[in-house]
């Protein structure tokens, strides 16, 4: 059997073409069963996420991948020649290592981002409980699992800061040790102010409060994490509340004065807090920094943390392929098995049916009145002549065809030649 991944991610083709090939909650169950009714799949797993789609499948015949493409054109309702340029494909080996690396966040955008492997885990069950993955696939989704939780143990792909909102939640959880006693004000509804909010969420931040300018905007950030939304123009009373400030606007001046902040320090009794500006132009007047009890820091502070992250994580994907590489052959090693156990049980079972043809002929013989040591004697001789006459013939013709490594390989199987009793 053999193991097909075609797919394309954010490396390969543009937003505009993923989007167009995405497969909602909605459609995925029909998708699936689609692939196994309407092509040559045996199984398929397809993960579909913002930044990739992907179609894992095991197939027992060739000539797979022009009958996936078709599909998938005909259910998005394009034309294939427009997404093809963006397709890759990988064939067992490649697969089964892309998947690795796909599920330990090597192939992410933001490389050791822990989501995707949710993602793929999602994926896996849904086709599970649509009944489109087998043993083949369900076996390759559960050693990869257990190789990216591997990879997230003996590495440190996904410790370091590789994001300014990153940096900071770190920065915050150094400063503040139990993230659940503080409450985090965001300024702001952007991007960065989203993702800061996500990771302090995931750390188990006490409470967000989120401002903004439109309050609208700041209530759908807030309501993801459980937060609450306020005005730019309450800024000044909620902020003594506030150990951690994180401030990313599109303000052209300040949204923070040294005046409202040390007025605020008063109020929570020079408790410290921790202040991180990620806007350009600055958001918070520089010189909050020189006031006591607060620990001031700018893009331009994060920016080296990043940097040493990505360096960082960089070192850790390269750990991480090692223990890949490992774990693919490993995978490929159960999968040649797969052709010597069908040889095994076709192999007994022949055996198995010579066996029970030459018992019921004893049998008959014993209940026919011969005596019992010829009767057994009949059987040994017949039933060993029946189980070498194929080994034998074959092994005959190698010999007056010269194939020299036929011979060597039934000496290697049958042990012949090597000394050892055969009761060894």
């Amino acid at each position: 059997m053999t193991i097909l991944t075609l797919g394309l991610n954010h490396k390969t083709a543009p937003v505009d073409i993923r989007e167009r090939l995405t497969f909602g909650p909605d459609v995925i169950v029909g998708a699936l069963r689609g692939l196994t009714e309407q092509t040559p799949v045996d199984e398929v797993v397809i993960l579909s996420t913002c930044n990739r789609t992907e179609m894992y499948c095991a197939i027992d015949g060739r000539d797979t991948e022009g009958a996936l493409r078709n599909w998938l054109g005909r259910f998005h309702g394009i034309e294939p020649q427009l997404f093809a340029p963006h397709l890759y494909a990988h064939e067992d080996r490649e697969a089964v290592r892309h998947l690795l690396r796909v599920a330990s966040g090597l192939d992410s955008m933001v490389l050791g981002e822990p989501q995707i492997l949710g993602q793929v885990k999602a994926a896996f069950q849904t086709a599970c409980d649509s009944g489109s993955a087998g043993r083949m696939l369900g076996r390759m989704f559960q050693h990869t699992f257990s190789v990216a939780k591997q990879v997230r143990t003996d590495t440190a792909i996904g410790s370091s800061p590789v994001s300014v909102a990153f940096a900071a939640v770190s920065l915050a959880r150094q400063i503040f040790s139990d993230l659940s006693k503080q409450t985090a004000l965001l300024i702001g509804a952007g991007e960065t102010i989203e993702l800061a909010a996500r990771h302090l969420h995931q750390h188990g931040i006490g409470r967000i409060i989120v401002a903004n300018r439109t309050v609208e905007r700041a209530h759908n950030v807030a309501q993801q994490f459980d937060g609450y939304a306020i005005a730019l123009t309450e800024l000044a009373s909620h902020l003594p509340e506030a150990d951690i400030v994180v401030s990313s606007t599109a303000s052209p001046l300040p949204v923070l004065g040294k005046g409202v902040v040390e007025r605020a320090l008063k109020q929570r009794r020079h408790r410290p807090v921790f202040m991180v500006d990620i806007a350009v132009p600055r958001d918070i007047e520089p010189e909050v920094g020189d006031l006591n009890d607060v620990y001031l820091y700018t893009v331009d502070d994060l920016q080296g943390v990043v940097e040493e992250g990505m360096r960082s994580r960089q070192q850790a994907s390269e750990q991480a392929m090692e223990i890949i590489e490992v774990h693919t052959e490993e995978f490929m090693a159960w999968v040649r098995s797969l052709d010597a156990v069908s040889l095994i049980q076709d192999y007994r079972s022949n055996a198995e049916r010579i066996r029970d043809q030459m018992v019921e002929r004893a049998q008959r013989h014993l209940a026919a009145g011969k005596p019992a040591d010829e009767v057994v004697c009949q059987l040994a001789h017949t039933l060993t002549n029946k189980l070498l006459h194929s080994p034998s013939v074959r092994l005959r013709r190698a010999g007056r065809e010269g194939q020299s490594d036929l011979l060597d390989a039934a000496n290697e199987l049958f042990q012949l030649g090597s000394g050892q009793d055969a009761t060894g």
